[in-house]
């Protein structure tokens, strides 16, 4: 899609000259894809993610249909939460800071309801509102919509997932049938379905695609990573490339407790937000968290709906997310306005499964991170200690510290060996916990009889269903992150198959695997026993003296095997001879 200027569509000098402000001067795709149909006055379904520039999509054409001289309600925004309450708020409110006479007000439960009583009264066109705090309004009669012309649905599949569904009905049923209904949701299921058809007049659908619902700007990493040790790991990556602003996402309310609580306890600048905490506690933790004085905010999908906060450099999924699009949700809160930004999964088990759906969702490969070590955090420490005792250096007022030392000479203490304890002393408080993360193999395989580095896995078919190297190679680049190249050794029976991978994606290849069918069978995959032993073990069987010529199969050459009784030797120039099975 060619980009469009702001500039192309009929807007007044008024919304330009704060688009230009705001620094934006090309549309997104959503926002020009949505805005000329609503500005025509269609209903609109608009599917998009947080992120993408939706807030502008309907704040833009709402702004140009307001009569300032009307200070009734006008236009009604409905938001799942609080903060995307404020946050849509702020945005209309910068989009027509230079039109005169229009005020807009966000109501939302946990504030006073006295305040929004007296705004609404002094008059104004645009409410911003939960639907709870919405229907208390109307209750009471302080909140009047017979002249609302216009209504957006923000986040609507967030809103029914939170209960809202009776509310929102009500509220539809109250405002005007000849409004303009916009409606935007990253999901489309049947309830948000039910809605659109029930209370929209032919809806025009604009969609985000897939592959534009995640930012370029974003470098995507997982790590394999056990759940007990995903604290220490998280602990490693914060202290390796050390973000300014950084948020961690769970699955639970008391997985973020638990982060919270362990990442506290290790002296990390964090605070948490989620559900059960009361309205005040959640004001104060994210107030601290947009001014810098805490440097992580560890939170769940819902509580993280609507924040906006600029400047994030890192986001952490400590749990995968079981949705793809709220991993796409997630990670698009850094990379943003143009800025670089990083995100790190944390997988294992059957989450690689999950990992493997968001790659296809989102069209992209997301890079394996190996998890940094200990040697690795105490060379960074050490490096910012070197840092900072040069800056010292620089800025003087050493004097009176040169009798202590030429004292401790005097006892026989050199001056090098003084500094290296005291570097030592100062080290020893960055000192890294040791939980073994790194040195433990990440599969626990054990003995399978594979190369150094390698896995060596059992799969129950073989020449039987006419198994050919290059069926196996395939099978395992399409499912999984291993590339042809990482594919080791290839060996093909009658009845079954042993296939080497490396001993780091041993994990991701198993647990995916075992899932996915083979030549269009769903076969058995399982760890290969060490070579060593008697031969009676399955998994570790010899061909049959006078068999069919079983033979052996170098990963990287076999793509290019023609037949199953071709074999090639281990070196990166193919051999011509044929090489005997094990």
């Amino acid at each position: 899609m060619e980009p469009i200027k702001f500039s192309s569509f009929n807007c007044s000098e008024a919304i330009l000259k704060a688009v230009s402000d705001m620094g934006f001067e090309e549309a997104t795709p959503i926002q020009a894809q949505s805005i000329p149909f609503i500005l025509e006055g269609r209903d609109v379904i608009g599917q998009a993610q947080t992120g993408t520039g939706k807030t502008a999509s309907f704040g833009i054409p709402l702004l140009e249909k307001i009569d300032p001289r009307n200070k009734q309600p006008q236009a009604l925004v409905l938001c799942p939460t609080r903060e995307l309450a404020i946050q849509v708020a702020e945005e209309i409110g910068r989009l027509g800071k230079y039109i005169r006479g229009i005020k807009s007000v966000p109501i939302y439960g946990g504030q006073p309801i006295d305040r929004q009583i007296r705004v609404l009264r002094s008059g104004a066109q645009i409410v911003i509102g939960t639907p709870g705090r919405v229907i208390d309004h109307l209750k009471r009669g302080t909140l009047k919509l017979h002249e609302i012309k216009f209504l957006v649905l923000d986040e609507a599949d967030e809103m029914l997932n939170m209960g809202f569904v009776e509310d929102i009905t009500e509220i539809l049923k109250t405002v005007p049938p000849e409004r303009q209904t916009v409606l935007f949701s990253a999901t489309m299921p049947k309830a948000i379905l039910d809605i659109t058809n029930r209370y929209q007049r032919d809806p025009e659908l604009v969609k985000v695609v897939h592959k534009e619902l995640t930012s370029t700007n974003v470098e995507q990493f997982y790590l394999e990573v056990h759940s007990r040790d995903r604290v220490e790991v998280l602990s490693r990556l914060l202290d390796m490339y050390q973000p300014k602003l950084s948020l961690a996402f769970c699955n639970t309310k008391k997985k973020v407790d638990e982060v919270t609580a362990q990442l506290q306890t290790r002296g990390f600048s964090c605070d948490k937000i989620h559900g059960d905490m009361k309205q005040q506690q959640r004001d104060a933790v994210m107030d601290r968290f947009r001014t810098g004085a805490i440097e992580l905010l560890i939170a769940t999908d819902v509580a993280a709906r609507g924040l906006d906060i600029t400047g994030v450099e890192c986001v952490f999924n400590v749990d995968v997310p079981q949705d793809e699009e709220y991993y796409v949700h997630r990670i698009g809160r850094t990379g943003r306005a143009g800025k670089d930004g990083m995100s790190f999964t944390f997988v294992s088990g059957k989450e690689f499964l999950l990992m493997k759906d968001v790659m296809r969702y989102t069209s992209k490969k997301i890079q394996r991170h190996e998890i940094p070590s200990i040697a690795d955090i105490e060379e960074i420490k050490a490096k910012e200690l070197v840092d900072k005792i040069k800056l010292e250096a620089e800025s003087g007022g050493l004097e009176k510290y040169y009798a202590i030392l030429e004292a401790m000479a005097e006892e026989g203490m050199t001056s090098l060996e003084t500094a290296a304890i005291l570097m030592k002393m100062e080290l020893e408080r960055y000192k890294v916990e040791s939980s073994n993360v790194c040195e433990i193999s990440s599969g626990g395989f054990g003995d399978t009889g594979a190369g150094n580095g390698m896995v060596r896995l059992f799969i129950n078919v073989g020449k039987n269903i006419s198994l050919e190297p290059r069926d196996v190679i395939k099978w395992i680049t399409s499912e999984t992150t291993v590339t042809g190249e990482q594919v080791g050794n290839i060996d093909i029976y009658e009845n079954f198959s042993f296939v080497e991978v490396p001993e780091a994606r041993a994990n991701e290849v198993f647990e995916i695997l075992k899932n996915a069918k083979l030549k269009g069978k769903r076969v058995r995959i399982d760890k290969a026993r060490g070579r060593s032993g008697g031969g009676d073990n399955r998994f570790d069987r010899k061909p049959r003296s006078g068999g069919s010529g079983e033979k052996t199969y170098k990963g990287r050459d076999a793509r290019h095997s023609g037949s199953s009784d071709k074999s090639y030797g281990s070196s990166d120039r193919p051999k011509r001879k044929y090489k005997p099975a094990e």
